[in-house]
């Protein structure tokens, strides 16, 4: 038991780690004058075809469903849908902020994701979670850097970290209310192609007029890899090992995986007081799901 505890807790951290290094490659895509249209259009095609590669070798533990049709198909697309939103919002976001401020806002799906349960169920939070609300607000006021008033935020890109942080809020909803009884690497496939549509319908002209195919040998197949491959099959086999409450905890280790990456690859300085916000926000996403790990 406790063995596999610990090899899924190596995959949920691997799998978030992933995550997290995305923002700086697609930093480093931008420096080289790629745009956020060939960025995600490259990973999310490049991902799409390694799933439905992926998912003509996958051997079926149990018989599929009968209840796996048309519609349950449609709605796995319809959810993919905000996937593609938040990559196309975080990435138009790094443009104008550090990656570091742009995980930090994306991390505020941990409190928005709290109001939506609130809206759906009908149901209070308990007092936990509304201190881990304030703790994660003061930890993001600390991160961003918005106490310092020599620091000007570029309100642009604050305003599409917010738009990742409520897309994201709707993927990680989807995600755990839509169609769970689908294998793993089937609701993956559906929903990446639910994002590969929606990107495609924002970047269609993109793709007419400058669109560098150079991407996708360049940067395309690490962003799919580490962006759409890698993390649902290491969540997958991670979670149901972990738990929910101890999966989520040692998930957020994406948020300093993306901070130091930045650090290391784009020399984003990171001052004492945003790590600071770092731990607080970290220490908040303990607190809301001890209660699980303890269950």
């Amino acid at each position: 038991m406790k063995n596999n505890v610990i090899k899924g807790s190596i995959f949920v951290a691997l799998g978030a780690s992933s995550y997290g290094m995305l923002a700086a490659f697609v930093k480093m895509a931008y420096q080289e004058g790629f745009t956020t249209a060939e960025v995600t259009l490259s990973q999310f095609s490049l991902g799409f075809a390694g799933l439905f590669v992926l998912n003509l070798f996958r051997k079926e533990k149990t018989p599929t469903p009968k209840t796996t049709t048309l519609k349950s198909t449609f709605r796995l697309i319809l959810a993919g849908s905000s996937l593609g939103l938040t990559s196309t919002f975080y990435y138009l976001s790094v443009q104008y902020i550090p990656v570091g401020v742009g995980i930090v806002l994306l991390m505020q799906t941990v409190w928005m994701g709290i109001i939506v349960e609130m809206i759906v169920y009908k149901k209070l939070p308990g007092l936990c979670k509304i201190i881990s609300v304030f703790i994660i607000l003061s930890g993001t006021l600390l991160a961003v850097n918005l106490l310092q008033e020599s620091v000007s935020i570029n309100w642009k890109g604050f305003g599409w970290g917010i738009m990742a942080a409520l897309s994201y809020t709707a993927t990680m909803y989807s995600s755990n209310n839509i169609e769970l009884h689908s294998p793993p690497l089937k609701r993956s496939l559906f929903m990446i192609l639910g994002g590969l549509i929606v990107i495609a319908v924002i970047f269609h002209s993109a793709v007419n007029q400058h669109f560098s195919t150079a991407i996708f040998m360049r940067w395309g197949i690490l962003l799919s890899v580490f962006g759409t491959i890698l993390p649902p099959l290491l969540f997958t086999k991670g979670m149901p090992l972990t738990g929910m409450g101890l999966g989520a905890i040692i998930a957020a280790i994406e948020i300093p995986v993306s901070i130091l990456t930045a650090y290391i690859l784009l020399r984003e300085p990171v001052t004492l007081l945003q790590w600071i916000g770092v731990v607080l926000i970290l220490f908040a996403v303990v607190i809301m799901n001890m209660q699980k790990v303890k269950r």
